[in-house]
């Protein structure tokens, strides 16, 4: 607790002697949860600072860290969703032409799951009134 309350200035040298501390003292199960909060606890009070300078500060690797997981996982999830969703618009235009800003932003709305389904479905529409309905069922 006591990095969230210190200066910002004083908190990477007392997590560095915390994480020293605790490879030493503490016994594996535990280590790698106390090292997790710390390092939680820096990346988010540092939260301006990137990976590699977090890593440099406390003379660690973030890569293994829960939070490191998370985050990765979350960027990994938005670019599936991102991708699919370039996709569907690309195939839909190929197929229909362009498209309605409206149509463009019903569709950019919709959760990666209904993407994916979007994506199979398309391939069974014969006109934009065949997505139109799609997306009104989708509601």
């Amino acid at each position: 607790m006591v990095l969230t309350t210190i200066e910002e200035d004083q908190t990477p040298e007392e997590a560095r002697y915390l994480l020293s501390r605790t490879r030493q003292e503490v016994s594996e199960p535990s280590t790698r949860a106390i090292i997790e909060l710390i390092t939680t606890i820096v990346t988010y009070r540092f939260e301006q600072l990137s990976r590699k300078e977090i890593e440099a500060m406390l003379d660690i690797t973030l890569k293994e860290t829960r939070v490191y997981r998370e985050i990765k996982e979350e960027g990994r999830e938005e670019g599936r969703e991102e991708a699919t969703l370039n996709l569907v618009i690309r195939q839909l235009t190929k197929r229909f032409g362009e498209m309605s800003e409206d149509l463009r932003s019903r569709i950019s709305e919709l959760p990666l799951s209904a993407l994916e389904a979007l994506s199979e479905a398309l391939l069974d529409f014969t006109s934009l009134d065949d997505l139109q309905v799609w997306l009104t069922r989708q509601n």
